[in-house]
């Protein structure tokens, strides 16, 4: 019973993953793999806490899409999946302090370095237009 629930919710969360594996962002799916992007990543480097909840899909994953169609974006793009692998999720948070959990969250990376984070608290009442200006101005600042 156990094992087909799960498998039922790796089916549900499957377009979720799907929407940010499709803009070219690769799943960091094991807490050394975290590790690896976060710490040998030279330059910038985007990553998205992707979740379930309403307002990962109406406005954290679309207000990522929309600011990586700017003509400045990171280096790198990562995800990693609260809820799913959830030892992953828990090293990428790691690199986030001072901030407490948050899902969905933005995080933007310069050579391993925190530079610009978004919380949860700071999506659920914004547009998508409004979280892709907030992430665009990052990029120009932090980017080049």
């Amino acid at each position: 019973m156990f094992q087909s629930f799960d498998m039922y919710m790796k089916d549900m969360v499957q377009p979720m993953r799907d929407e940010l594996t499709n803009l070219g962002i690769k799943e960091l799916l094991t807490p050394e793999e975290v590790e690896e992007a976060l710490t040998q990543s030279k330059g910038t480097a985007l990553v998205v806490v992707n979740s379930v909840c309403g307002c990962a899909a109406g406005q954290c994953r679309p207000g990522v899409a929309k600011a990586l169609q700017h003509d400045t974006v990171p280096d790198h793009l990562f995800t990693v999946f609260a809820g799913q692998e959830k030892e992953a999720t828990a090293k990428a948070r790691e690199y986030f302090a001072p901030y407490p959990p948050s899902s969905p969250s933005i995080a933007l990376m310069k050579d391993g370095e925190l530079v610009h984070f978004i919380e949860r608290h700071q999506i659920e009442d914004r547009s998508a237009d409004a979280i892709a200006a907030e992430l665009t101005a990052a990029f120009d600042q932090h980017c080049k």
